[in-house]
């Protein structure tokens, strides 16, 4: 009995790939994404479609290999691939380039370095062990080898920079801020969310508490917001700035075990007065097992680092033990939502 034919349109219409598939040629698609931004052709892209004969003109590469990787990120929404050969950004895509307000390119150079792969290829061992995968490839922790590497620190100082663009207006927006005082953010990186709350709220001043090396690189320069801002350099697992009027922690107990976060916060309890209020920007987990997209993201930190992602009961139980009450939790337009405490 001969095997009946397929029809045309049953070959122009494959079946939707498994889940599975998807997953297991997860490190292909970021593979091709980085060597994407790595040369830049999103920028090359922003004044209309090209061809992939254009684009290596421009850039020295392969005309053949670069169409098959631009086709490859079309079908994730990256490029529009036209009939007459050309591709396209699509708005998914804008965000690839480098000139743009809220480029994500900083952020894909940094999760997809070979750093995150390595890690990542360690996960089998973190399912035996607990231990970050990272520490088993580098031998050292994530932070001390970013402070062994300075082009590795940079790349990571910006990219936080960018993927938290978005959050710190969204903070800025969602949160009660006074009218008057002084906004302490620790552990606050290049500054970009002490400089939207002092852009937005023009009554206030701020320190931006960190380490030296991060802060040679801050972002409130400028006349607009002269004479109303310091950086303070420092390490916050012993001390803090003291006398401030509002405290902020931004992305900074995800990093770290529950253990290191009660120091944390501890030490910001000790430098500040009672009802003082502590804003906590992060990630909150729903405690139902709701999908939630910040489960990708408690895996890079189990990768890593020894931190996690947290419910608002696992942050509530952090806040207490080291003196705080929790007084409600603020969602935002962003990935983050504000836990708001104040100190007992």
């Amino acid at each position: 009995m001969s095997t009946p034919r397929p029809e045309a349109a049953e070959l122009n219409n494959p079946r939707t790939a498994s889940p599975l598939h998807d997953l297991m040629y997860g490190h292909i698609h970021a593979s091709a994404l980085r060597a994407i931004a790595r040369h830049r052709i999103a920028d090359h892209l922003a004044q209309g479609p090209r061809t992939a004969h254009a684009l290596a003109a421009a850039t020295g590469l392969d005309a053949a290999a670069l169409h098959r990787v631009l086709r490859l990120l079309a079908t994730r929404g990256l490029f529009a691939e036209h009939g007459d050969g050309t591709f396209a950004l699509t708005e998914a895509g804008h965000d690839l380039r480098s000139d743009t307000e809220g480029s994500q390119l900083p952020g894909i150079l940094l999760f997809t370095d070979e750093m995150f792969r390595r890690a990542a290829d360690g996960i089998e061992g973190t399912l035996r062990t607990g231990e970050p995968g990272f520490d088993a490839a580098y031998g050292m922790p994530f932070f001390d080898h970013l402070a062994a590497t300075p082009d590795k620190s940079h790349v990571f100082d910006q990219a936080m920079t960018a993927l938290t663009s978005g959050a710190d207006e969204a903070v800025a927006d969602a949160c009660p801020f006074p009218e008057s005082g002084t906004v302490v953010d620790i552990g606050g990186g290049r500054g970009g969310l002490l400089r939207q709350i002092l852009t937005t709220h023009p009554g206030l001043n701020g320190i931006l508490f960190d380490q030296p090396g991060t802060l040679a690189d801050h972002l409130l320069d400028g006349d607009d917001l002269a004479g109303r801002w310091h950086t303070q350099g420092g390490d916050f697992f012993t001390t803090a700035p003291t006398g401030g009027d509002l405290y902020l922690l931004k992305n900074v107990l995800h990093d770290w075990s529950d253990d290191d976060c009660l120091r944390i916060l501890t030490t910001v309890r000790h430098a500040m007065r009672p009802a003082t209020r502590l804003l906590l920007v992060d990630a909150v987990l729903p405690g139902d097992g709701t999908p939630h997209p910040a489960a990708a993201l408690d895996i890079v930190m189990l990768m890593t680092l020894k931190g996690r992602e947290r419910t608002a009961a696992e942050f509530e139980d952090l806040l207490t033990r080291s003196g705080f009450r929790l007084l409600r939790v603020l969602p935002t337009r962003a990935l983050s939502s504000v836990l708001e405490a104040e100190a007992v």
